[in-house]
């Protein structure tokens, strides 16, 4: 929760968990002391990696979620955009927690963001309809932002891809699945149960992939 479409991505995972029909609770992570081992899954959300970056810096919220990564690779993790950059790039010496390198920013400056129509080439769970968007305020008052109508598609067109400044992979050097694309390029990669999308899911009523993360993280609890 320290910058970027954080209060999106709970909007899609409250719609998600109504499509699914299970509950939910949601922990907003601002400290690195709130990182608790009984998490079932995270989000990394879009936004600005080098602002998350020095975000973090004085709560040591990063370092705290890379700690869990490490001891919880079977958990599912969801990175968008900054997300997937965190994922392919932790920085601190750190492994890349996906077989995939990133360039930021690669697609141009704001004014180069685009929407597309993007290929999924994995099975996510299926909904029973469209759960409802709220755009209730938190309790500071930040409200998701609106989605249009027209956002949500269906599943045998494609997904509606959102790109904001956004991040490319060097296909050429994938070594993990491609789960999402956009032409011949690949937008979205899976390593594990750690999903990279360079596109912002959460901007869209296609609640495919926080269902995925929704069904993962219910199905690893069940392991445990």
């Amino acid at each position: 929760m320290l910058q970027g479409a954080r209060h999106e991505h709970i909007e899609s995972l409250h719609g998600a968990a109504a499509e699914l029909g299970i509950a939910i609770e949601i922990v907003e992570l601002r400290r690195g002391d709130q990182v608790d081992a009984h998490l079932d899954g995270l989000i990394l959300p879009g936004g600005e990696s080098t602002a998350m970056r020095k975000a973090s810096e004085g709560a040591a919220l990063l370092p705290a979620l890379f700690s869990w990564m490490d001891s919880n690779e079977h958990r599912p993790v969801l990175g968008t955009c900054a997300g997937a950059i965190l994922l392919a790039s932790p920085g601190t010496n750190r492994a890349p927690f996906i077989g995939a390198s990133i360039a930021r920013n690669a697609w141009g400056r704001q004014r180069q963001s685009f929407e597309a129509t993007i290929e999924v080439h994995i099975t996510t769970p299926p909904g029973d309809g469209v759960g409802e968007h709220r755009n209730d305020a938190d309790r500071f008052n930040r409200r998701p932002l609106p989605v249009a109508p027209n956002a949500a598609a269906l599943e045998d067109e494609g997904f509606p891809g959102v790109f904001i400044r956004a991040p490319r992979f060097d296909t050429e050097s994938l070594d993990c699945q491609t789960i999402a694309s956009l032409g011949e390029e690949a937008v979205g990669v899976l390593d594990g149960n750690r999903m990279a999308l360079t596109f912002h899911p959460e901007l869209t009523l296609d609640r495919r992939f926080h269902r995925w993360l929704l069904t993962e993280a219910e199905r690893c609890k069940g392991e445990r």
